[in-house]
C-alpha cells in the first residue's frame, strides 16, 4: 500500500509534503491550473524536488475539466483534452505517472453520463506514445460501472482513482441514522461501509488478488 497526495496545487505545499520524513509515497504535482509552458516548467522543478526525496510524482497534461472536492483552481477553467505530444513532453519532465484528459471530468457527467464524453480513441493514442514510459492514471470515475473500468484498463490505465463511488454510499448510511451513536460504532460502521466499497471497486477495476 502507497500513501498518495492527490492534486497538490500549490508550489510550497507539494515541497512541505515531499519534505514530511517517511511520508507520502507519491505526489500529484497538479500545476493545471497554469498554461501549458509554466505546467511544464513547475512540473519539472517540482519533480526533481521529489525525486531527490524518493518520492513519485503524477502529472496532468492537458486540464481535466470540473471541480471536485475543492479543486477551485480549476473547477471554472476549460478542459484542455491532452496530445499525444503533450503526453511526451510532460513525460520527459520525468513523472512516473500520467493522468490525461481525454473527455474524463471531475465531478458529475450530467444526462450524457461517462460514454457520452470519453474520447477512447484519445486515450489510445497517448497510450502507444508514452504507456511503456509512464503508468497512465484514470481521473474523473463518476457513474463508472465495471464494464467501462474495463475498458480503460484494455486502452492501458493502471492507476484508477475512486472518490464518489465511496462517498455516496457512506452518505446514504449516515442518512439512514435516526439517533446519536457512540463514536467508537460510528467509526466502525464507517469504516465497514468504505471496506465493502473498496472490495467491490478492486473486483470491478480487476485489482483484487494481485497484490504481493
Amino acid at each position: 500500500m502507497s500513501l498518495h497526495l492527490d492534486h497538490c496545487l500549490e508550489i510550497d505545499l507539494v515541497k512541505y509534503a515531499a519534505d514530511i520524513p517517511n511520508g507520502f509515497d507519491s505526489i500529484m504535482v497538479d500545476m493545471s491550473h497554469y498554461e501549458k509552458e509554466e505546467n511544464l516548467r513547475l512540473t519539472k522543478e517540482l519533480t526533481d524536488y521529489c525525486h531527490e526525496r524518493g518520492i513519485a510524482t503524477e502529472a496532468e497534461p492537458g486540464r481535466i475539466e470540473g471541480g471536485e472536492d475543492g479543486l477551485k483552481d480549476t473547477a471554472d477553467l476549460e478542459g484542455v483534452l491532452t496530445t499525444p505530444e503533450q503526453a511526451q513532453e510532460f513525460v520527459d519532465t520525468g513523472i512516473d505517472f500520467l493522468a490525461p484528459a481525454f473527455g474524463n471530468i471531475h465531478g458529475e457527467y450530467g444526462s450524457k453520463g461517462p460514454n457520452g464524453w470519453l474520447e477512447f480513441d484519445r486515450l489510445d493514442k497517448v497510450n502507444k506514445a508514452v504507456g511503456d514510459k509512464v503508468k497512465i492514471v484514470l481521473h474523473g470515475t463518476n457513474a463508472f460501472d465495471q464494464e467501462l473500468f474495463q475498458r480503460c484498463v484494455g486502452h492501458g490505465v493502471s492507476k484508477i482513482n475512486v472518490n464518489k463511488q465511496l462517498i455516496d454510499p457512506w452518505k446514504e448510511m449516515m442518512g439512514k441514522r435516526e439517533s446519536h451513536v457512540p463514536i467508537t460504532k460510528l467509526i466502525e460502521d464507517s469504516i465497514n461501509v468504505f471496506q465493502s466499497e473498496v472490495e467491490r471497486l478492486m473486483d470491478e477495476c480487476g485489482s483484487s488478488g494481485k497484490a504481493s
